[in-house]
């Protein structure tokens, strides 16, 4: 599964009638793809492979490796192309693989088609990451070095600060640079190193490169000046995160098409954040023409989030006629994804899910949700289980782990934020972090739609358990739930030990409510032993209610219709 959107401009090219039915369904789902045609099919792929990012062909593959074959010029530029057979059962990623975008766009044609995605790249067909699917620029030895991981071979990983990468084999592993080895090396750092046969880089988004200019600055003189002082520094410019200025230099032609040029954003501060920054070589000039002691120096420093207090200045204020540069290292920060996994159904799972889980080094959860994810995790991922009870110890887990600066996911079923695991741990994080929350679809919204549409109108969710929130404070919610008539979600409705609870809750409701309120029960959701179960305010039997279960009280309006809630929005629709 992938979350990634699909190229800006597909061409589609298909020979036959059926080519054309599906091709027409891919042109209806994406706006952006086109069928092209021309005299021959040979002409229209020749075509939709020159004008388009990426190719669907409906097309027999040895035709289409005979067509393109010529056309081969670079994997890094040339489109991706998949190729569909004509009965769709197979969506081939044949060029593109997974840096040129080739497999996402073969599973999202085969998603669309109901086919079956092929690929054959080495490390996704046995499930490692490649080393350019890690989300920065690589470079060196790549090929060899993802050779000797799949080989299992000894590759040394050799880190100049604690990056959160995702989880590596365990043949990768981290020693320090002057381990002496003359095997493989997979290096991360910003600096320029010499490479070899045996070694690759990574470059993580370390450098920020604080900008100041004068009106109308050419963009030659800034792209100069800024590749002179990395090179001087003997600092990659691919581990520039982003450029940084002054807020009055957001539209600085020459700064922007810079910023354009390398691939990053342009971030810029108003100056009084800038002023308040702490820089070596403060200047009253600048000052009194921006307000602010400081813009290429401050600007580094804050970066693309403004946390000046986790940066270094590495090159100071060097200046042209018309250009000022500076660049600040920022250090690594760990990740924490909070991750709703959803009701617990695959199906039901967001791919963004997936992905977080499979770019995660450390997976933290209770147990059996640990259990339904565990084919998804790649190998060499670190998993941290519990059992029931320790939401606190797994959300301490989880932000200590993201602190030391590894690339951490938290998961909850549902929706992380809902009852779930995203509030202990938000507690505990800080700004050394960063946070990622992965929506998910709650137990209500899964029961919602299992019962019909009773949450069509306003609606509360509240939680049963006292064993975090008093009783008396529960029972007020309630009571203001029934006084203002919402559709009521009850949560952790009834264990063993607090069996009176729920009644209690539906007594306050029917007073409120007509005996003949829809109130509906499901049980286990999306889950083997998916039970439904419908009654009234007056005749349900909370006996049947266990923590697996999520309780639905309609509001007065609620009614059924063809043996399903409804709760009307409203009002009517008019013709």
């Amino acid at each position: 599964m992938t979350d990634q959107n699909p190229p800006a401009r597909i061409g589609l090219v298909a020979a036959t009638a059926a080519g054309r039915r599906h091709a027409d369904i891919l042109a209806a789902a994406w706006p952006h793809a086109r069928l092209v045609e021309r005299d021959t099919v040979a002409e229209a792929l020749r075509a939709a492979w020159a004008g388009c990012d990426a190719v669907v062909a409906f097309l027999a593959t040895g035709a289409v490796v005979r067509i393109v074959a010529p056309l081969l010029d670079d994997k890094r530029a040339d489109p991706a192309v998949v190729v569909v057979d004509e009965a769709a059962r197979h969506a081939v990623a044949l060029l593109g693989g997974h840096a040129g975008g080739g497999n996402a766009l073969a599973e999202q044609v085969a998603a669309l088609l109901d086919a079956r995605a092929v690929i054959t790249t080495a490390t996704d067909a046995v499930d490692l990451p490649g080393l350019d699917t890690l989300g920065w620029p690589v470079h060196g030895a790549v090929a060899a070095v993802s050779r000797a991981i799949l080989d299992g071979e000894p590759v040394r990983l050799v880190a100049d600060a604690d990056w959160p990468l995702p989880a590596l084999p365990p043949n990768v592993r981290a020693t320090d640079e002057d381990t002496p080895d003359d095997g493989y090396r997979l290096l991360v750092t910003d600096r320029v190193v010499p490479t070899d046969g045996r070694t690759a880089v990574l470059r993580p988004p370390s450098l920020v490169a604080g900008v100041g200019a004068s009106r109308g600055v050419p963009a030659a003189e800034v792209a100069e000046l800024l590749h002179r002082v990395l090179a001087e520094a003997g600092l990659d410019p691919a581990s520039l995160r982003c450029l940084a200025s002054a807020d009055i230099k957001a539209d600085e032609e020459g700064i922007r098409r810079t910023a354009d040029a390398l691939g990053v954003p342009l971030v810029t501060w108003p100056a009084t954040r800038l002023a308040a920054v702490d820089v070596p070589h403060p200047s009253e000039v600048v000052r009194a023409a921006v307000g602010t002691p400081s813009v290429a120096e401050a600007a580094a420093l804050l970066g693309a989030d403004g946390r000046a207090g986790d940066a270094t200045l590495l090159v100071g204020k060097t200046a042209t006629a018309m250009a000022t540069v500076a660049v600040a290292r920022h250090a690594p920060r760990g990740r924490l994804a909070v991750v709703g996994l959803g009701p617990g159904a695959a199906d039901l799972r967001t791919p963004r899910a997936v992905t977080e889980l499979r770019r995660a080094a450390v997976v933290v959860g209770l147990d059996q949700y640990l259990d339904q994810v565990r084919d998804v995790l790649r190998p060499g991922t670190r998993v941290l289980a519990s059992g029931l009870g320790a939401e606190e110890a797994r959300a301490r887990a989880a932000v200590a782990e993201a602190t030391a600066g590894r690339a951490v996911a938290l998961i909850g079923s549902g929706d992380a934020g809902v009852y779930a695991m995203a509030s202990p741990a938000l507690e505990y994080a800080d700004e050394r972090i960063d946070v990622v929350g992965v929506p998910g679809v709650t137990a209500a919204l899964a029961a919602g739609a299992l019962l019909g549409a009773p949450l069509g109108h306003d609606h509360a969710y509240l939680s049963l358990s006292d064993l975090h929130t008093p009783w008396d404070v529960i029972e007020r919610r309630v009571t203001a739930a029934a006084e203002g008539d919402f559709v009521t979600i009850f949560y952790n409705p009834r264990s063993r030990a607090r069996d009176w609870q729920l009644g209690k809750a539906l007594a306050i409701l029917a007073g409120h409510r007509p005996p003949g309120t829809p109130v509906g029960v499901v049980r286990n959701a999306s889950r083997p032993g998916e039970q439904v179960h419908l009654a009234t305010v007056a005749t349900l039997d909370p006996a049947i209610v266990d923590m697996y279960s999520v309780v639905v009280v309609g509001n007065s309006d609620t009614r059924l219709v063809a043996g399903r809630m409804v709760t009307p929005r409203g009002y009517r629709w008019r013709s």
